[in-house]
């Protein structure tokens, strides 16, 4: 295990966390909330002092970097950053539980929203733009932002590659460049102009600028943590529509814009991953539309708060305009099912993603054939590409942890009393990083309701869901820590 690269890397992370903080502390000094310019102030320092401490003990780490090294680079990374990007909430008091805190970081970083918070417009503005930001943070990955911005390609070792494949979310990574450094570049220039002109088009919708820029944050994270205590809700139709737009177009993976900028637009119109996203969004918006239509004034509105409710929920980004959760037995089955789904891999959204449930079915029936006719020759294709073996097994592998993970989280969380629909959607959306579950945990409630140790399985969750289980996973295995 290349320790020293590990650590080299994370006391870079932590330097960047801190440069991302100095916004949101001059907002506090402009606002002259001295309680939270202290929050940061104090959390810069520990941040300096302990990067700096990091860096120097493993600046001349060597560059040997593996499969393992990378899951463990990730895993300790997103827990450090998380622990550290807590520290303002707990120093400046205004999150003075510790736990909760963290839970609140987590689930920014993880893009999930779900927050313990009872009055979201209580808090400091500067407190607000971090939580938000936390999100844009996450959506694409901070060590694909380091990829970009510092890190070199390494020379054989696929130490780039490494990183990005256990950060990024789907069942496989391919390189969008021959350039893994290239690849990070470009996807965070994709991620950052579809963020800008998502923040354009709210602008001109008349949203406050400061409103607009967070509501931006969140939405291109697909985090859904909003600024105001009913989320969404009290903005123009306008700007839920915006919304809308945007969370399905962050839900897109990222390489059918660049297959766009190329110039390959029947590439993009044939890929099946995003042939099924669009039907299912679509297809989702027709039926619960039609389950709920006379719950609000006219059709039109109900369409077009169900379409938002629909791009919210399978993108998992967690924004909300309408309680869902007073809606009929069959459109909530739906949302559900949208919760365990979520968006097309290589985007920002989280869930199973529809690329993942695509090659489960593709396995299955080329399983089901094999059973008939044992002799019978047959591979698994995706664009007209052969699925390789491994990523096949791995995809199997996953779902076997989700779902253990899933059982065990439920029967710990359950301990705390609540309902079983409340117990069983916290749990998916804390592992999908969606935000809203049903019940006590509704669009309209929060988590807050929960003990502290169902909070710390619910972190491990949203940590978990987000990395992709796997870089989570390793961090316990006492085979990882072994030396051979």
């Amino acid at each position: 295990m290349n320790y020293k690269m590990i650590g080299k890397i994370i006391s870079q992370i932590i330097f960047i966390e801190a440069l991302f903080m100095i916004p949101a502390l001059l907002i506090c000094i402009v606002d002259r909330d001295w309680y939270a310019v202290k929050g940061f102030v104090v959390t810069l320092g520990i941040i300096a002092l302990v990067s700096m401490l990091m860096y120097s003990i493993c600046r001349h780490a060597e560059r040997g970097f593996y499969a393992k090294e990378g899951l463990v680079c990730v895993g300790v990374s997103w827990c450090v950053l998380s622990l550290m990007g807590c520290l303002p909430f707990f120093l400046s008091g205004e999150i003075p539980n510790f736990v909760d805190a963290l839970f609140e970081t987590v689930s920014g970083f993880t893009t999930t929203g779900a927050s313990i918070l009872n009055d979201v417009e209580a808090m400091s503005r500067g407190m607000l733009y971090w939580r938000s930001f936390s999100h844009w943070i996450g959506g694409m990955g901070v060590l694909v932002l380091l990829l970009a911005v510092s890190l070199k390609d390494d020379k054989g070792n696929g130490f780039t590659m490494h990183l990005l494949r256990a950060e990024s979310p789907g069942p496989n990574v391919g390189k969008l460049v021959p350039k893994m450094k290239r690849t990070a570049v470009i996807l965070y220039l994709l991620y950052f102009a579809l963020t800008i002109a998502d923040f354009i088009f709210l602008l001109i919708g008349r949203m406050p600028i400061f409103d607009a820029v967070c509501t931006a944050f969140g939405t291109a994270g697909t985090g859904g943590f909003g600024i105001k205590n009913d989320s969404i809700a009290s903005y123009s139709p306008y700007i839920q529509n915006v919304c809308t737009v945007f969370m399905l177009l962050f839900g897109v993976n990222f390489s059918c814009y660049y297959l766009l900028l190329l110039g390959r637009i029947k590439a993009v119109f044939k890929d099946e991953e995003l042939r099924l996203y669009v039907a299912i969004v679509l297809g989702s918006i027709a039926l619960i539309t039609f389950n709920v239509w006379k719950m609000f004034g006219s059709f039109q509105e109900a369409l077009q708060q169900v379409a938002f409710q629909v791009a919210s929920i399978v993108t998992t980004t967690g924004f909300a305009t309408t309680d869902f959760d007073q809606w009929p037995s069959f459109s909530k089955t739906i949302i559900l099912m949208l919760m365990i789904l979520g968006a097309c891999a290589g985007s920002t959204g989280g869930g199973l993603k529809c690329g993942r449930a695509l090659l489960i079915v593709k396995n299955l029936r080329r399983n089901l054939r094999k059973l008939l006719n044992p002799n019978r020759i047959e591979v698994v294709r995706n664009n007209g590409q052969k699925i390789d073996e491994t990523v096949l097994n791995n995809t199997n592998t996953y779902l076997a942890a989700y779902a253990i993970i899933i059982l065990l989280s439920l029967l710990i969380v359950s301990l705390d009393g609540l309902s079983m629909e409340s117990n069983i959607s916290a749990v998916i959306s804390c592992f999908n990083n969606i935000g809203p579950g049903f019940d006590t945990v509704g669009p309209t409630c929060n988590f807050a309701v929960y003990g502290i140790p169902s909070k710390i399985i619910l972190i491990l969750d949203m940590l978990s869901g987000r990395l992709e289980i796997f870089p989570m996973l390793v961090l316990f295995s006492k085979t990882t820590w072994k030396h051979r």
